[in-house]
């Protein structure tokens, strides 16, 4: 399996660091408002990396954080009148809520900022007694320059740096580039008691302290968007090494950014698309399919137009699917695995597994139609789709509430599957009235029912 390794800048070989088991940690949400589908496709593609790492044998430990203290969530409990406590509570729900529609696994362990100042304050301290951080009115900053290979991910020179986002210049600091890992309490704002005085703890050291809290130094793969190289994950390792002096992650991954109308989305400046208008308008599945379809790595272009197209193409998958629920039994087709697998291997190349799922698609739909065994086709599809997050309700068939209908027409308890069987047999029966009605109720719930020369089949519409 190779993986393109931002530090390197190039594709390599993944060798993980213990056999048998790989160590991700994903920079995970900062739960100060809804996710927009720029999130969405932050974590589809991480969640994709996981699954394929325990397809591929591997026991995976999965961490991904929440940034539950931040300055953006203190200003929105401001203007909102609120807590940051209830501000976060609400957010998290949000993304938890988009993340499982989105047919995301449960991170191993999701820890929160707020339940890990202890770590982080312990790191601060470490960084202090080595000369890499100092004390100045309450704060403490990092000197930058004290860490010579400061900007190796971002390829920034130290000396042409400006200072990035969330890095606010300062009269305490002793150069520009210096950045906090401990702010002063002020009035109205959480804080938390430390050697240094009550207050918080800055953006970067959240994720120092709960990777290796829980991922030990070094661990497998860093993972998050693009837009956080810098100063973000720069400023991490930095933390990081200069504290234990050992490489903090030995593989960085970062997925490129959606575009609305060629601008990247962004909270700040109110130019998204959020991920809830997506889900609403649009089958979850498709959405996660419509990130699929491009190379994690590259930018993704929302339109109206790409999401009906993924859409459209979810349809046909699960038209297969319900065609061939009759072929349950045998081995998947060794040779589109392996052909599943080799995209795959090329740094998650989820464009060219997707292809492959549509050959086999082809081919299936070729063998059914000539009365042929299409087994393998199947069981390699199903395989490949779980691989790729994309089963959800991948036959269409998901709960809906028949019970009414079942009792209007004599049958008491009878499941959807049982209806269509009933409207089979009205039919056969020549019920025609009573066989378009069911079918006309069954529509009204959401039940499309096919037919076709093997039979009556069934989806959600």
């Amino acid at each position: 399996m190779e993986l393109y390794n931002t530090l390197d800048r190039a594709v390599t070989d993944f060798v993980p660091i213990h056999e048998g088991r790989v160590t991700v940690y994903v920079c995970g949400p900062t739960v100060q408002s809804s996710p927009h589908l720029g999130h969405g496709r932050s974590a589809v593609s991480f969640d994709v990396l996981r699954r394929y790492l325990e397809w591929s044998g591997y026991d995976v430990m999965f961490v991904r954080n929440v940034t539950d203290i931040d300055d953006k969530i203190i200003d929105r409990a401001k203007a909102a009148g609120t807590t940051t406590d209830e501000i976060a509570r609400e957010s998290f729900v949000a993304f938890s809520s988009a993340y499982r529609s989105l047919g995301n696994l449960e991170p191993t362990i999701e820890p929160r900022a707020t339940d890990h100042v202890g770590e982080m304050i312990a790191l601060v301290e470490l960084l202090i007694d080595s000369g890499h951080a100092y004390k100045s009115d309450g704060d403490v900053y990092f000197a930058v320059r004290s860490f010579p290979s400061y900007g190796k991910l971002s390829r920034h020179n130290v000396d042409d740096l400006r200072s990035g986002e969330r890095i606010e210049p300062d009269e305490r600091k002793r150069d520009p580039l210096d950045f906090a890992l401990w702010k002063a309490a002020k009035p109205g704002e959480p804080e938390w008691d430390s050697p240094w005085g009550k207050g918080r703890p800055g953006w970067h050291i959240e994720c120092s302290a709960m990777s290796s809290k829980y991922l030990g130094q070094p661990f497998d793969i860093h993972t998050g968007g693009s837009d956080l190289i810098f100063p973000h994950h720069e400023n991490e390792i930095a933390q990081s090494e200069a504290a234990h002096g050992i490489p903090m992650a030995n593989y960085w991954l970062h997925n490129g950014m959606l575009n609305l109308s060629g601008e990247k989305m962004a909270k700040s400046t109110g130019h998204v698309v959020t991920l809830h208008e997506a889900l609403e308008r649009w089958d979850p599945i498709a959405v996660r399919l419509f990130y699929l379809r491009t190379h994690y790595r590259k930018p993704l272009e929302f339109s109206e137009s790409a999401l009906d197209d993924a859409a459209a193409s979810l349809s046909r998958l699960r038209s297969f699917r319900r065609r061939a629920d009759r072929f349950l039994e045998g081995d998947a087709d060794a040779e589109a695995i392996e052909r599943f697998r080799e995209a795959m291997d090329r740094d998650l190349d989820t464009a060219g597994a997707l292809a492959v799922v549509f050959d086999v698609v082809r081919a299936g739909n070729t063998v059914m139609d000539e009365g042929g065994d299409a087994t393998g086709h199947v069981l390699a599809f199903d395989e490949m789709m779980d691989v790729l997050g994309l089963v959800g309700d991948l036959d269409g068939k998901g709960d809906v509430d028949v019970s009414q209908i079942a009792a209007d027409f004599g049958v008491p308890g009878a499941t959807i599957d049982d209806l269509v069987e009933l409207r089979t047999t009205l039919r056969a029966e020549k019920d025609w009235a009573r066989a378009d009605a069911l079918r006309d109720r069954l529509a009204a719930v959401g039940i499309t029912i096919e037919d076709s020369a093997d039979g009556s089949t069934w989806h959600r519409s």
